[in-house]
């Protein structure tokens, strides 16, 4: 592998409030960067560095309470879209080995459409412990919600699809933002475990918060590990399975992992945005992309969402 290889940075303000060739420059990077490596990083965008440092200060505030304590906001609905999920409970689709690692989910507060899709979206959970929580963490969703509109804008006209095609898609869209802790690697951790195993996302595009440290390795399109360097200023975006079946692999879902650390007794801290459809959409194959042949079936978002979560053993 070339060891100049880098996964690509771009500037979101150069769309948001550049020039037309600031903006064709933008879209056909995004673009590259997604099909080539399914990761590029914003170095630039308008996620407040404020509202996410204090995000930040509050994951660790409550993953540092006792165990008993953070399990009392256990959601039992939905594959644990609300509230906590215990450390070693999630794996990697095929793996018989825990991640090393618990999280906290976050989920989207209000809908236009209540009657439709109110059945899919569980009350969110908040902690008692932590005051600040849930203003900082709605303030955060609702950022980072608005930012991927504007990502998925930009890619919606490298794909040739309607102004409205992925605004319209998002529009109550089950996505979630996951506070994620990895905790110092204990002694009698689950041999074989990593923090987080070779995996895909599920969704159609993953928006983080650059993390605490290091530790986010992407596999590059040749088959080897590329390190994924940021900070907690920028936004890493990769591309998940859903993006995948719909562009007919022209965009593959990107494999990736989290290793751990040389430092065992290191923490490291993450807030990935998952950007999901609403529960009604049809996951079929862009006109632009069908090349051949669509290579998938369509397949309704929410039918796939449980599949994958079942794999993933959130859903029994």
């Amino acid at each position: 592998m070339d060891s100049l290889r880098k996964v690509p940075e771009l500037s979101l303000m150069s769309f948001l409030n550049g020039s037309n060739n600031d903006k064709v420059t933008f879209v056909n990077n995004l673009f590259s960067g997604l099909k080539d490596y399914g990761f590029i990083i914003l170095v630039d965008h308008p996620v407040d560095a404020k509202v996410t440092s204090k995000a930040y200060d509050l994951i660790h505030e409550f993953f540092q309470l006792p165990v008993e304590t953070k399990r009392k906001y256990t959601c039992k609905e939905g594959g644990g879209q609300r509230g906590y999920t215990a450390f070693g409970v999630e794996h990697a689709k095929n793996s018989q080995y825990p991640d090393l690692k618990e999280f906290w989910h976050v989920g989207r507060d209000t809908l236009v459409d209540p009657v439709r899709f109110g059945q899919y979206f569980p009350a969110n959970i908040w902690p008692d412990e932590i005051p600040d929580f849930k203003d900082t963490f709605l303030k955060l969703y609702n950022a980072l919600d608005t930012t991927s509109v504007v990502i998925l804008d930009a890619l919606g006209m490298a794909l040739d699809v309607p102004q409205d095609y992925f605004r319209s898609m998002v529009q109550d869209g089950n996505s979630i933002i996951r506070p994620i802790h990895y905790p110092p690697l204990d002694a009698n951790a689950p041999k074989n475990s990593v923090r987080s195993a070779a995996h895909e996302d599920i969704n159609l595009i993953t928006v983080m918060v650059g993390a605490t440290s290091s530790g986010l390795e992407l596999l590059d399109r040749d088959g080897q590990w590329l390190k994924v360097e940021t900070n907690e200023k920028q936004l890493v975006v990769d591309s998940g399975d859903m993006l995948s079946r719909l562009t007919n692999d022209v965009i593959p879902a990107t494999t990736h992992r989290v290793v751990n650390p040389a430092d065992a007794t290191s923490n490291r801290y993450s807030m990935p945005y998952f950007v999901h459809p609403n529960p009604d959409t049809v996951l079929s194959c862009i006109p632009s992309c069908v090349g051949t042949g669509a290579k998938y079936e369509p397949i309704n978002s929410h039918e796939w969402l449980m599949i994958r979560l079942r794999e993933i053993g959130l859903v029994k």
